[in-house]
This record gives structure tokens, C-alpha cells and sequence, in this order.
């Protein structure tokens, strides 16, 4: 006989952990979202705008497709574009193998999921422009009180800053700034990349500076003992101690710098996400209103998939090992 068949009471337990916790895992999260879907369904349906009726699941699902369509097709454009040229300079090399032959880049309009990597390749480059700042300002202040009363007052001013106000200044500090006969990036990049680091840099710095002023005395005490230098104190001690803060610092910084991206591409005219859903909105056409739907829930989903990328990287670099329950 089984240890579980002479111990019923145990059986029944795992048992109800088990259903438990597929409730919680699959079962609740899976009814969420079917309620969400039909009340879209029932609220789209009687929603009508001036483009027409408010798209639903079906329509959205559809536009998506279509999105996903129009990518292969340029990819397609682009594959033959590229097959062209190669049997042109071919024949050009026969006729003379000493003829110089280059093959143009293929210049057409950026597909969905074009725009896609460019929203993540700007807000990247602006959460490490932020976060390269923000660490090492954070450990300062948190090591030192006269540093951290010092800049407080700055953080404080500029934190609540909208993007939108930021946008302009850095839009012509861009334009007054980087002028170059053959840039290395579009200006439309540097503007939307550096707003999203002026909006993300203050989580970090913020708790950054709250995990290091919280290391226990007992381990300040062991680094006096071990007489750790400076730079040892702080690699040894007061980052293990800090990377849960400083990590819950940059998720925060991350998912604002997302936030903050969105609205930075439309006016910049970054050719990101943002330019997409305003260029649809320009568009006015039948269909512009599920695209930008599609849209909206990529930059959820996107957004969702961010911080559990951040969370499993807390968790690696971290003793906190519980970080990707929260």
C-alpha cells in the first residue's frame, strides 16, 4: 500500500494544491480574459465613430492578419528587389569583369514589425542612457547624505515632468546640436531615445539610492573589519545588498520609458510604434481603427513581456530568488 493510500488525509491535500493552483495559473486568468473579450464585443458593438463602428475581437484579429500579410509581401518586395539587381550586375560582369557594380538598399515603407524593433531598439537606448546615469548617481546619494540632500531637490523638480514637455526642448537641442553630413542616427531616433531616458532615469535613481542608505550596519561593520577599500565596500557589499531596489528601479524606469516612447515617436516622427498608430489615425480610413487596436495590444503585450525579462534577470543576478513572484 502507497504512503498516500495509508495517509488520506495527505492525498487530499496535494490534491487541492494541485487544483489550487492550476486555478490560480490557468483557470482564473484564462476567464479574465474571456469576460474582457465579450464585454469588447458588447461595448464595440454599440460604439460608432465618425470611421465607423468601434472595432471588436473579430475585427482587430483580422487587421492583425493583415498586418502580418503586408510584412511577408514586403518581405517578398524587397527579396526580389535585391534578386534584380544581382542578375543586372551579372550581365554587366560578363560584359566587363572589370565594371563596378554595388546593390541599393531596398527603400520601402517599414512594416508592422519593422516599426515594432525600432520602438524596441529606442527605448533600449534610452533606458541604458538612463540607467548608466541613474546607478551610479544612486549609489552616491545613497553613501552619501550631503549628495543626496543636494540632488533631492532636482529629482524632485523634474520628476513629474510629461514627456510632451520635454519633447520640443530635446527636439531642438537634437537639431542645434548633431549636425552632420552623414549621421550616423536619424535625428527623429535621438529625439525620441533621449526623451524616453529623461523620463525613465528618476525610479532608478530613486531607489538606488533608497536600497544602498538601507544596508544593515552589521555588514557596514564587517567591511570596517575586513578594512574593504572603498571601491570594495561597494562592490562586495552595498550592490548585493541593493540589486533587489535597483532592479525594482528599472523595471519601473522600463515601463515608463515604454510609456513614454509611444507619445515621443508621434511627434518626433520616430518610425516606431507611436508613428504608426498616429499615421492610422491620419489615415482615417475603415480599417485604421482596428490597426490601431492591434496596435494598443502589441504595445501591452510587449510592455508585459519587458518586465518578465527584467524580473528573470533580478532573479539571476540576485540572492532575492522569490523576485518573479511578485
Amino acid at each position: 500500500m502507497s504512503t498516500l493510500a495509508k495517509f488520506p488525509e495527505i492525498k487530499t491535500f496535494l490534491t487541492s494544491e494541485v487544483v489550487n493552483y492550476w486555478t490560480r495559473v490557468a483557470l482564473l486568468p484564462i476567464t479574465g480574459l474571456v469576460v474582457f473579450l465579450f464585454c469588447w464585443h458588447i461595448v464595440a458593438k454599440s460604439i460608432d465613430t465618425s470611421l465607423g463602428q468601434f472595432p471588436g475581437p473579430t475585427q482587430t484579429f483580422e487587421q492583425a492578419k493583415t498586418l502580418i500579410d503586408e510584412h511577408y509581401e514586403e518581405r517578398e518586395k524587397e527579396v526580389a528587389f535585391i534578386e534584380r539587381q544581382e542578375k543586372r550586375n551579372a550581365k554587366k560582369l560578363e560584359k566587363n569583369p572589370d565594371a563596378k557594380v554595388k546593390i541599393r538598399p531596398y527603400t520601402g515603407k517599414p512594416t508592422f514589425f519593422d516599426q515594432i524593433w525600432t520602438s524596441l531598439y529606442t527605448v533600449m537606448v534610452g533606458f541604458l542612457i538612463a540607467s548608466v546615469i541613474a546607478v551610479p548617481l544612486g549609489i552616491v546619494c545613497g553613501l552619501s547624505q550631503s549628495a543626496y540632500a543636494a540632488i533631492n531637490p532636482l529629482i524632485q523638480l523634474f520628476k513629474p515632468v510629461s514627456p510632451l514637455a520635454w519633447l520640443p526642448l530635446v527636439t531642438m537641442v537634437v537639431s542645434a546640436v548633431y549636425v552632420s553630413d552623414d549621421p550616423m542616427f536619424s535625428k527623429s531616433f535621438l529625439t525620441s531615445a533621449l526623451t524616453v531616458a529623461l523620463c525613465c532615469l528618476w525610479p532608478t535613481l530613486i531607489n538606488t539610492a533608497v536600497g544602498v542608505s538601507a544596508v544593515p550596519q552589521d555588514l557596514i561593520n564587517v567591511s570596517k573589519v575586513l578594512r574593504l577599500s572603498r571601491f570594495g565596500h561597494v562592490a562586495k557589499i552595498v550592490m548585493p545588498c541593493s540589486i533587489p531596489m535597483i532592479f525594482t528601479g528599472l523595471r519601473l524606469s522600463l515601463g515608463i520609458g515604454w510609456m513614454v516612447l509611444i507619445a515621443a515617436e508621434m511627434l518626433a516622427q520616430n518610425p516606431g510604434l507611436g508613428k504608426f498608430v498616429w499615421d492610422e489615425f491620419q489615415n482615417g480610413s475603415s480599417d485604421s481603427l482596428a490597426r490601431i487596436m492591434v496596435a494598443v495590444l502589441v504595445i501591452g503585450i510587449i510592455g508585459f513581456i519587458l518586465d518578465r525579462v527584467m524580473l528573470m534577470i533580478q532573479k539571476y543576478v540576485s540572492w532575492d530568488k522569490n523576485a518573479t513572484l511578485r
